[in-house]
C-alpha cells in the first residue's frame, strides 16, 4: 500500500512505557484490524499445519508440510529454496528483498516444523492431528510448540503481501526441521550463510522476550585394553593377585562421583540473572557397560547432559568437564594409565545420539529488542516480560552466527509436549498483530550510517 504525503502526515505516534516512540501508520492499524476480522483464516492455516504429522522422533516426515510452507511464502512474494537436511526432512528458506536493501534494517523470522511425540494416543481426548476449536481454545499437536507461532507468522506475511506494503529492508524466513530431536536444521541454515540485523524465533515463550541457557550432551567412555573372565576377579582385587585390571563399570562410578562434585562446585560459583541457583546441571542420563555376566566389564560409556548459562559457550563448558574428570582419573592408579575418552555434542540425537543447543544472551538496550518491546507494549498497554527461557530452542544458533536474536512466540510451555496440547486463539491473533507492527517498523528503519552497504 503506497502512501501519499497526506497519509504519511496522519502517522500516529505512541510513547510506550519502554520509552521508545512507535510511529504506526494507518495502513498498519488497518492490517491489525484485518488480523482480527479474518482470524478464521489463521485458524484454517494452523489446521493445515497441524494435519501434517511431523512428529520427531521418528522424523524424516516433514517434506509435505515444508512444501506447503514454501507455497505460502511464494504467494507472499518470497524467493524460496527447499533443501534437504536429511532425506525426507528439508528446510525451507525464503527472502522478500527490501526496496532499499542494505540501507534499511533486515529481519529474520525462524520456526521449526517438527513436533513432539504424541505418546499414548488413547490418553488424548481429541485427535492430535485434527485441529479442534473449543470456545476459542485450539487443540492439536504442535499448537503451542510451535505450529501456532508458524501459522501466525505466515498469516502476518499474507496480510502484508495483500496490502502491497513497502518494506525497505529485507525480510527473511526459515522453516526448519529437527528442533525437537536436537537436529541441525537452524544450524544448517547458518552454515549456508545467513545474515540479518535482528531475528525472532517464534518458539513457545508466552509472548515474553527471552534468551536462554545452553545444552550439550557428551559420551564419556572407560575402556580396558584387556577383557578378563569373571573367574579372574579375585586376582584383580587382592594384593599380590598378579593382574592389574579393573571393571570399567566400577571406574565409571568414580567418574560419576567426580561429575557430582563439579556440579556442586558450579552451583556455588556460577550464576546468571533469571535462573534459579544450580540451574547449570550435569545429568548422567544413560549408562551402557559390560558384555556378559561371565566377564569383567571391559567397557562402560556414560551419556551426560550438561546445562550451562547464557554467558558460557559449549566448547568451554565441555572442556571444563573433561579437564575435571581427567584430574579425577589422575588420582586413580588404573584410570591414570587408561584415562576416559570423550565425544561431545553432535548434529542429531537420532543419527549420532548427541546434540548441542548454544546459549543466547539478549541485549535489552539493543535496537531490535527495543523496537519489538515497543510494538508489544503498544498493543497490550504494558511492556513484555523480558527474561530467560527455562528450556532451549534454536535461537542460540542464530546468536552464535552473529545475528541479534530473541525468543518471542505464543503458547505456554506447560501446554507444549502435553496431552491435548492447546493454545488460545486470542493469543495467536494478538501475536500476529504485534508481528505486523514490528515488521512494518523494523524493516522501514534506516540503518546507522556505519552499517549501510
Amino acid at each position: 500500500m503506497k502512501e501519499t504525503a497526506d497519509t504519511d502526515a496522519l502517522r500516529l505516534r505512541f510513547r510506550t512505557t519502554g520509552g521508545r516512540d512507535i510511529i504506526q501508520k494507518p495502513w498498519v492499524t488497518r492490517l491489525q484490524q484485518l488480523a482480527e476480522e479474518r482470524q478464521e483464516e489463521l485458524v484454517a492455516l494452523l489446521a493445515r499445519l497441524v494435519a501434517y504429522q511431523t512428529v520427531s522422533p521418528p522424523a524424516r516426515n516433514t517434506r509435505e508440510a515444508q512444501l506447503f510452507v514454501q507455497e505460502q511464502l511464494k504467494a507472499c512474494g518470497f524467493d524460496t529454496e527447499l533443501w534437504d537436511v536429511y532425506l525426507g526432512d528439508p528446510n525451507v528458506t525464503g527472502i522478500r528483498a527490501g526496496s532499499q536493501r542494505g540501507e534499511y534494517r533486515s529481519l529474520l523470522l525462524n520456526g521449526h516444523i517438527d513436533v513432539a511425540e504424541v505418546g499414548d494416543a488413547a490418553a488424548w481426548k481429541r485427535d492430535p492431528f485434527t485441529l479442534v476449536n473449543e470456545n476459542g481454545r485450539l487443540y492439536g499437536r504442535g499448537t503451542a510448540d510451535m505450529k501456532g507461532g508458524l501459522a501466525a507468522l505466515l498469516f502476518a506475511l499474507k496480510l502484508l503481501s495483500e496490502s502491497g506494503a513497502e518494506l525497505k529492508g529485507d525480510l527473511l524466513f526459515q522453516s526448519v526441521i529437527g528442533e525437537e530431536a536436537g537436529e541441525a536444521g537452524t544450524r544448517a541454515c547458518t552454515e549456508r550463510g545467513c545474515e540479518a540485523d535482528f531475528a525472532i524465533v517464534a518458539d513457545t515463550s508466552g509472548c515474553a522476550l527471552q534468551g536462554q541457557g545452553g545444552v550439550i550432551t557428551g559420551w564419556i567412555t572407560v575402556q580396558s585394553p584387556v577383557t578378563y573372565h569373571d573367574g579372574l576377579r579375585a586376582r584383580m582385587i587382592h594384593a599380590g593377585g598378579g593382574i592389574k585390571g579393573a571393571s570399567a563399570i566400577e571406574k565409571m562410578a568414580k567418574l560419576i562421583e567426580g561429575l557430582q562434585e563439579l556440579e556442586r562446585y558450579w552451583a556455588v560459583t556460577k550464576s546468571y540473572p533469571g535462573f534459579p541457583a544450580g540451574s547449570n546441571t550435569i545429568n548422567p542420563a544413560v549408562i551402557e557397560g559390560g558384555r556378559h555376566a561371565a566377564f569383567i566389564a571391559d567397557r562402560c560409556a556414560l551419556w551426560v547432559t550438561v546445562h550451562f548459562y547464557p554467558d558460557e559457550d559449549y566448547e568451554t563448558v565441555a572442556a571444563e568437564v573433561q579437564q575435571h574428570l581427567l584430574k579425577v582419573a589422575e588420582a586413580d592408579p588404573w584410570l591414570r594409565e587408561h584415562p576416559p575418552s570423550f565425544r561431545w555434542g553432535g548434529r542429531s540425537m537420532l543419527e549420532e545420539r548427541g546434540e548441542i543447543f548454544p546459549s543466547l544472551t539478549i541485549d535489552e538496550n539493543g535496537a531490535g529488542l527495543k523496537s519489538l518491546s515497543a510494538a508489544h507494549a503498544h498493543l497490550h498497554g504494558a511492556n513484555p516480560e523480558i527474561g530467560m527461557s527455562p528450556t532451549v530452542t534454536d535461537a542460540g544458533w542464530l546468536g552464535r552466527a552473529g545475528i541479534p536474536a530473541v525468543i518471542y512466540g505464543p503458547g505456554e510451555l506447560r501446554h507444549a509436549h502435553a496431552v491435548d496440547e492447546s493454545i488460545e486463539l486470542r493469543e495467536l491473533v494478538a501475536y500476529t498483530r504485534v508481528i505486523l507492527a514490528f515488521i512494518a517498523d523494523w524493516c522501514n528503519q534506516l540503518k546507522p550510517e556505519g552499517e549501510r552497504r
